[in-house]
């Protein structure tokens, strides 16, 4: 009997699209109750679009029967975050309430704690909706340190690019895309990311002490990526094969030739044949 291996992706990428829709509707609020500029609408609309084009292609691969209820929770942060996008956007161009986007920014990093207690309550942990969580989670952090770094310089973008500078570095050293183990420090630095920029971009601090707070963030950051990519390396197995510390590629050893070696005479052979021999000539 054949197996019917069809795969039904409509219902779960019509949740996709209710997301992007809900995305597009808090996009419109917000720019009529604050009067958003061009620069927030365009940005906006291309992250609610990206991100609806971008998660529909990996619910295909990834074959979900079901979006799950962690997915809807992580995809409502992404709604928020792509509502701080807008407003971050928006502030080239004019002042947006520092209220509106700390209220939104801090919804989105509470959120951040949900969606994985439900995965595991409700049994639907899988590696699309933890990649999803943190992709949105580095991405929040990414936009944030672009609305600090208005304020206390561009290197705040130090912060916000690590996490893809990573990513680029892996392409060309594979050795870096090794998985790593569970860490609760790791887990740890990440979640204060968005809170210490978060109290920063609230201008609830003075200047000297928002500055400090950031550069606490950054340091926690480089120890954290830091340990991870020594980690890496140590275990990487092209150290391991080259024993090199300034080796980055495998090291190719020519395939060893093959020598022909003669046999080992059984003791008494050689003599036999002789014997065998002289008899044959005598007939």
């Amino acid at each position: 009997m054949a197996l019917n291996n069809t795969y039904d992706a409509r219902p779960v990428q019509q949740e996709t699209a209710v997301g992007a829709g809900v995305q597009i509707l808090l996009l419109v609020l917000l720019g009529t109750a604050i009067g958003m500029g061009p620069a927030g609408w365009v940005t906006g609309l291309v992250f609610a679009v990206g991100t609806w084009a971008v998660l529909s292609r990996a619910v295909l691969r990834s074959r979900l029967a079901s979006f799950g209820p962690a997915n809807r929770v992580t995809l409502g942060r992404a709604t928020l975050v792509g509502a701080v996008t807008a407003l971050v956007a928006d502030s080239f161009e004019s002042s947006p309430p520092v209220s509106l986007l700390v209220g939104l920014t801090a919804v989105a990093l509470v959120l951040d704690g949900v969606d994985g207690k439900v995965a595991r309550r409700t049994g639907t942990s899988t590696a699309l909706g933890a990649r999803f969580d943190m992709e949105v989670d580095a991405f929040l952090i990414l936009v944030l340190s672009v609305h600090v770094s208005m304020d206390l310089g561009p290197w705040v973008l130090l912060i916000g690019g690590m996490r893809y500078a990573f990513v680029a570095a892996a392409r060309v050293l594979p050795w870096l895309n090794a998985p790593l183990p569970p860490s609760t420090a790791r887990k740890t630095v990440a979640a204060f990311q968005g809170v210490l920029l978060l109290l920063a971009d609230a201008r609830l601090l003075p200047r000297p002490a928002a500055l400090c707070v950031v550069l606490l963030a950054l340091a926690l950051l480089v120890w954290s990526f830091g340990r991870d990519v020594l980690w890496l390396w140590r275990t990487s197995p092209v150290r391991a094969v080259t024993g090199s510390e300034g080796a980055r590629e495998p090291v190719a050893f020519p395939e060893p030739a093959r020598v022909a070696f003669p046999k080992p005479a059984l003791p008494g052979v050689e003599d036999r044949a002789e014997e065998v021999l002289e008899a044959a000539r005598a007939v």
